[in-house]
């Protein structure tokens, strides 16, 4: 059974809560399990909890919920464009798929309510990945 970390932002909780519950359902219903949840304040601090679920043994991947509505300055931009980029980064130097599930920028609260299912869309993600990347421990090294 494939094993997830997931990270919720809160801000914008109302439909934060609701991608949460889609991300679970996905889960459930592939035969996955949620090893552990973590909730940060804001997108923005999904990276440093990300890194530390792909550390654990028990998680094949972490999925990253949230949602980034726009206001009047770039601001919404700029928290996605550096969430976005540190979860890569997380995926890379953690040899451990890390999906984003973040909706925005560019996008009202209207908008975003209908946007949560992009949270299942990241838990399938994260386990398409887990069952397509070969498995690191059985490469052999062609140099020997």
């Amino acid at each position: 059974m494939t094993t997830l970390g997931l990270v919720v932002a809160e801000f914008n909780r109302p439909i934060t809560e609701q991608m949460e519950q889609e991300a679970l359902e996905a889960a459930t219903a592939a035969g996955a399990e949620v090893h552990e949840t973590v909730h940060v304040p804001g997108a923005y601090d999904a990276p440093l909890a990300a890194d530390r679920l792909a550390r654990l043994d028990d998680v094949d991947a972490v999925v990253v919920i949230g949602t980034v509505i726009t206001g009047d300055t770039d601001h919404d931009q700029v928290i996605t464009d550096a969430t976005a980029q540190r979860l890569s980064d997380v995926s890379l130097e953690r040899d451990t798929p890390v999906t984003l599930g973040v909706t925005g920028p560019g996008m009202s609260a209207a908008e975003a309510r209908e946007r949560v299912e992009n949270a299942a869309t990241a838990v399938d993600g994260a386990l398409d990945l887990v069952d397509e990347l070969p498995d690191p421990s059985s490469a052999v090294d062609s140099h020997q």
